[in-house]
């Protein structure tokens, strides 16, 4: 059984807000959403695998040796619309109580996570607003250490390919070789995907039929590997996606890929 931490594809949504007055403004309404419950689901839908969901927040909010802990007891980590600033910014920076009592420095989750990756884990980076370069850059994996292992290269600017028509994925011959019992022909359309650049280090397993971009490929680190999925597991990229007959075949032969010693 794999254990399988995934970070990420929460939201909360706020009112709907009123404005009674030109001095009364109110937020009457608060729902918090679990968007990554598809993935979850389609991961665990074999009773195999066990997955452990939590927002991004959460992983902002981890004290020192937390993260590490995660780290030593899972097999994979996933990460979906996790910005760059949440592996390089801590709560404590910002509480200025701390200030002066001692030099305030913490573990650099990012060299955490690629020293994990070179030691065997599994790392999975799907995409996103906030994923890759993402919406007006706010991801900014590419200004990180992140872009030292990912299979892709990220751009230096926006990176967000949108259509209300949509995208249409398509097995590379290694793509069509892994998901051989896939019928791709099936596949709904995605809304979206990050841009980003093909790298010789990276294995494309699918590609968008519409302009060639990379939405799937794979790297190998050190006893680990790294694989990127540029669109998102989740609504709204996915809105079809997550009701695909093949969403959870998909998702468990991506799995299986990271835990493969192969």
């Amino acid at each position: 059984m794999a254990k399988v931490y995934y970070i990420g594809d929460w939201a909360v949504l706020m009112g709907p807000g009123f404005a009674e007055s030109p001095f009364q403004n109110a937020q009457k309404g608060l729902d918090i959403f679990n968007y990554g419950k598809w993935l979850k689901s389609a991961l665990e839908s074999t009773g195999q695998h066990q997955v452990t969901s939590v927002p991004s927040w959460d992983f902002y909010k981890l004290g020192p040796g937390q993260y590490e802990e995660i780290l030593e007891s899972y097999d994979v980590i996933i990460f979906s619309d996790v910005e760059g600033k949440l592996f390089q910014l801590a709560p404590s920076f910002f509480d200025r109580e701390k200030f002066g009592t001692r030099p305030l420095t913490f573990p650099d989750r990012l060299r955490l996570t690629s020293e994990a990756v070179q030691r065997g884990k599994g790392l999975m980076v799907l995409g996103g607003w906030y994923s890759y370069t993402g919406e007006l850059g706010k991801g900014g994996w590419g200004r990180t250490r992140l872009r030292e292992i990912l299979p892709v290269k990220c751009l230096e600017n926006e990176d967000l390919c949108e259509s209300t028509e949509g995208f249409i994925p398509i097995p590379t011959a290694a793509g069509a070789k892994l998901f051989g019992d896939i019928d791709w022909s099936s596949c709904p359309p995605i809304l979206g995907y990050n841009q980003t650049q093909t790298i010789p280090e990276g294995e494309i397993l699918l590609k968008v039929k519409e302009t060639g971009d990379p939405l799937l490929a794979i790297r190998r680190i050190g006893a680990g590997k790294v694989l990127a999925y540029t669109s998102d597991p989740a609504p709204h990229w996915g809105c079809n996606f997550v009701f695909w007959e093949h969403y959870n075949r998909f998702w468990l032969k991506c799995l299986e890929l990271m835990l493969s010693r192969g």
